[in-house]
């Protein structure tokens, strides 16, 4: 049944991921439970692309650890994933699945892709250019921040974000060529194409969010400027952004921009 394997695989995945300490123990039954409804409702090509952009994640998210230390120690969230990072980088994606299994169109899947193309960028955009020797700065002024501020990009981040969406489209297409093709014309290079954009341009949108919207505060113990309310041991002061706007909120929203991204495209390219 496909409910035992989309389980089966979620479970050793996920289980493997909370061992190497990838996950939380929230992280880990949302994994769970993302990966078996998604198996369940779609295809190989659906799991697949997800288990890509999960797999491919958290083993960035061990290189150069203690390089990345200093850097993360003021994000909302570290290395190891919860269930609130879980369903922001995934929830979308499987909301596109529920709709395809309910109402079959290859839009859904030209979604997924720019979604998950998107998640994936982003997030090699952070754990790669996280290590870049280069100076980050901010995609608002243009001016030099420090390194884990939100809305800071570097070159390596940049080239990071079309590698993760072209990562996305080379595996949905070959997990595509597989099974019934989940969308017309989507062929290797042009699924490629589409997640190497749509990745950049949801990534770009993710920093622009997370410089002007997501929250931010203020610790004033050490003076950083950071994302978690608390820091030092103490509440830190909201200086800006909206209440609610958090890295999540952040990360749901762009990977929805992304989706369009692709989709837009998509139909750009069908007309040349």
């Amino acid at each position: 049944m496909p409910v035992i394997y989309g389980f089966a695989g979620s479970l050793i995945i996920a289980g493997a991921a909370y061992w190497k300490r990838s996950l939380s123990l929230s992280g880990l039954i949302a994994a769970v439970l993302l990966g078996t409804t998604m198996y369940a409702l779609g295809s190989l090509a659906w799991f697949g692309t997800l288990i890509a952009f999960f797999i491919s994640s958290s083993l960035l998210s061990k290189l150069k650890h203690q390089r990345k230390a200093a850097a993360e120690s003021g994000y909302a969230k570290g290395g190891r994933r919860d269930a609130g990072q879980v369903a922001a980088n995934g929830g979308l994606g499987l909301l596109l699945c529920m709709g395809n299994a309910i109402w079959p169109s290859p839009l859904w899947w030209l979604l997924f892709i720019g979604v998950m193309a998107t998640v994936t960028a982003d997030t090699w955009a952070t754990e790669i250019g996280g290590m870049s020797k280069s100076i980050p700065r901010s995609i608002v002024t243009g001016k030099r921040v420090t390194a884990g501020t939100s809305g800071g990009i570097t070159g390596l981040g940049l080239l990071a974000s079309i590698l993760g969406g072209a990562f996305i489209g080379l595996i949905g297409g070959l997990l595509n060529q597989l099974g019934e093709p989940q969308a017309v014309n989507s062929s290797m290079v042009l699924l490629i194409l589409l997640g190497s954009l749509a990745g950049l341009g949801g990534s770009l949108v993710d920093s622009w969010l997370g410089a002007t919207l997501q929250v931010m505060f203020h610790c004033e113990v050490c003076g950083k400027t950071i994302e978690k309310q608390e820091h030092c041991h103490q509440k830190a002061r909201q200086i800006r952004g909206l209440q609610g706007m958090s890295n999540d909120a952040v990360n749901a929203s762009s990977s929805f921009i992304g989706g369009g991204i692709c989709l837009v495209l998509y139909m750009v390219f069908a007309l040349l």
